[in-house]
C-alpha cells in the first residue's frame, strides 16, 4: 500500500532516502527448498498440533478468565524485556483504576494498562487479517500511544542528547542506531514496509506460523518507528500466532522470550548478518541464522504450551484451589465451606448459576451469599451482577497459589 504524509511525519520535511534496495533484507522467509526448511516444517506442525489440543482439552468456560490473566502476563514480561519492570499484581491494580502516587510507577502502570487493552482489541479480531499489513502496524502503533502518559512519548537523540516527541502512528523520520544495527534510512522505511506486506500478507497456515519468526526480525530491522518497535513487534507476533493457531489469548510467547531474554536478543542480532556462503540462502542476509532463530522461536511457543497445559490440568489445578482455600478458611478469611463452592464451579467447567450456590453449600440463602460474596471479595470468583453465573477468575493477586510460575509471586 502507498504510504500518506500523514503516516510519515506530518509538517515535517521529506526524510531522507538513501535509496537502499529492499533486496538487503531478503530472504523474508525461509525458501521451501531450502535445507534449513524441514526442521522447521516438523517444528510448526507440532506446534498446530499442540496449540489445537490444548484449546480444546481447556473447558471453555474458563478460557475467557484465562485469556485476560495471560493479557496481563504477556503485557509483564514484553515490557519487562525493555526494562520497565511493573508487577502484574499493579497491573491488575491499573485495570481497577488503582493508580500508584509515584510518578514514574503510575506511567508504567498506565504504560501496561495500554499494552492489555491493544492486546484485548487483537484477541477481539482488531487486526484480523491486517497483521502484516502497513496499515495493521501503524494503527496498532497509534493505539498503543495514543494510550501512553506523555511521559512516555519521549525519546533522547543520543547525538545532540534533545528530547524527541513520538508521534502515535507515525513512521520515524530520522535515523537511528539499535545496538550494533543501523536500520534503513527514515525516508526509505515506507518501501521496506510494504515488501514486508507484500510478502506476509499472503502466507498460508504453515507459511505463517514459520514466517512467524521472520516477520518478528525482519520488522526489527526496518525499525520503523521512533519508539515502540519491541513491543508493536511482539504485538504483531501475538496476531500472527492467533490467526494461524487460533491460540485464543490462552498462552504467551513473551513470557518465553523474556525469560531467555540474551538468547533472544543474541540469536535477533545475529540475524543481522549478511549470507556467509553459498549455502546460506540467496539473499543478502543470512538464510542460517534465520533458521536458527525461527527455531528458537517455534521452540518456545511449543514449550510455552506445554507450562500453560501443565498449570492447567484439572485435577492439579483444583488441587491447588482448593488448598488455598483450606488455608484461607483456617485463617479466618474464607467461611467455611468456601472449598465446596470453588469444587462444584470447577467441576461445572469453571461456572455455576448463582441460585444453585446454596444447594451446593448445603445451607441457607443468607449463608451461601456470605460465602459468595468473600469468594469474589477474594478475587476467586467473578459474577457480572448479582444474579449473574458465578465464574472462576484467575487474578494475579492468587497467580501464586492456583498458577504457581506464571510469573514472579514476590510483589514490592
Amino acid at each position: 500500500m502507498k504510504l500518506s504524509k500523514q503516516d510519515v511525519s506530518a509538517g515535517a520535511p521529506a526524510p531522507e532516502d538513501r535509496g537502499e534496495s529492499v533486496a538487503s533484507m531478503e530472504p523474508l522467509q525461509i525458501a521451501t527448498d531450502s535445507h534449513f526448511r524441514e526442521p522447521l516444517n516438523d517444528l510448526a506442525v507440532e506446534l498446530a498440533a499442540k496449540a489445537a489440543g490444548f484449546r480444546q482439552e481447556l473447558p471453555r468456560k474458563l478460557v475467557p478468565a484465562l485469556a485476560t490473566l495471560v493479557r496481563g502476563m504477556n503485557c509483564y514480561y514484553s515490557n519487562l524485556i525493555e526494562g520497565h519492570d511493573t508487577h502484574p499484581v499493579d497491573i491488575e491494580r491499573a485495570l481497577q483504576n488503582d493508580y500508584s502516587t509515584n510518578l514514574r510507577k503510575r506511567n508504567l502502570q498506565l504504560e501496561a494498562r495500554a499494552h492489555i487493552e491493544i492486546q484485548k482489541w487483537i484477541d477481539n479480531g482488531g487486526l484480523e487479517n491486517r497483521a502484516t499489513k502497513v496499515s495493521g502496524l501503524l494503527e496498532l502503533h497509534r493505539k498503543f500511544c495514543q494510550l501512553l502518559p506523555d511521559d512516555l512519548l519521549w525519546v533522547e537523540d543520543e547525538k545532540n542528547k534533545k528530547q524527541i516527541r513520538v508521534v502515535p502512528g507515525e513512521l520515524r523520520n530520522r535515523d537511528v542506531q539499535v545496538g550494533r544495527h543501523v536500520p534503513v534510512s527514515p525516508g526509505s522505511v515506507p518501501r521496506f514496509l510494504e515488501r514486508f506486506e507484500q510478502i506476509y500478507t499472503r502466507l498460508g497456515r504453515t507459511e505463517m506460523i514459520i514466517g512467524t519468526a521472520a516477520a518478528h526480525h525482519r520488522l526489527l530491522w526496518i525499525h520503523p518507528f521512533l519508539d515502540g518497535n519491541g513491543r508493536v513487534t511482539r504485538l504483531l507476533s501475538h496476531a500472527m500466532l492467533q490467526q494461524s493457531l487460533n491460540s485464543s489469548g490462552i498462552w504467551s510467547v513473551a513470557r518465553g522470550l523474556a525469560r531467555n531474554e540474551k538468547q533472544y536478543k543474541q540469536l535477533l542480532d545475529n540475524c543481522d548478518q549478511p549470507r556467509l556462503d553459498d549455502l546460506d540462502g540467496r539473499g543478502h542476509l543470512s538464510e542460517k541464522t534465520l533458521a536458527q532463530f525461527t527455531h528458537f522461536f517455534l521452540n518456545i511457543c511449543l514449550d510455552q504450551i506445554s507450562f500453560m497445559e501443565s498449570l492447567m490440568q484439572p485435577e492439579r489445578l483444583k488441587e491447588r484451589i482448593l488448598l488455598w482455600a483450606a488455608n484461607q478458611v483456617s485463617l479466618g478469611t474464607l467461611p467455611v465451606k468456601s472449598g465446596r463452592l470453588l469444587e462444584a464451579v470447577i467441576y461445572k467447567g469453571g461456572e455455576l448459576p448463582r441460585g444453585e450456590a446454596a444447594g451446593v453449600l448445603d445451607v441457607g440463602s443468607r449463608q451461601a451469599r456470605r460465602i459468595v460474596a468473600a469468594l469474589i471479595n477474594e478475587d476467586a470468583l467473578v459474577s457480572e451482577s448479582s444474579r449473574a453465573p458465578l465464574r472462576l477468575n484467575f487474578s494475579a493477586r492468587l497467580a501464586g497459589f492456583w498458577l504457581p510460575g506464571l510469573f514472579p509471586d514476590q510483589h514490592g
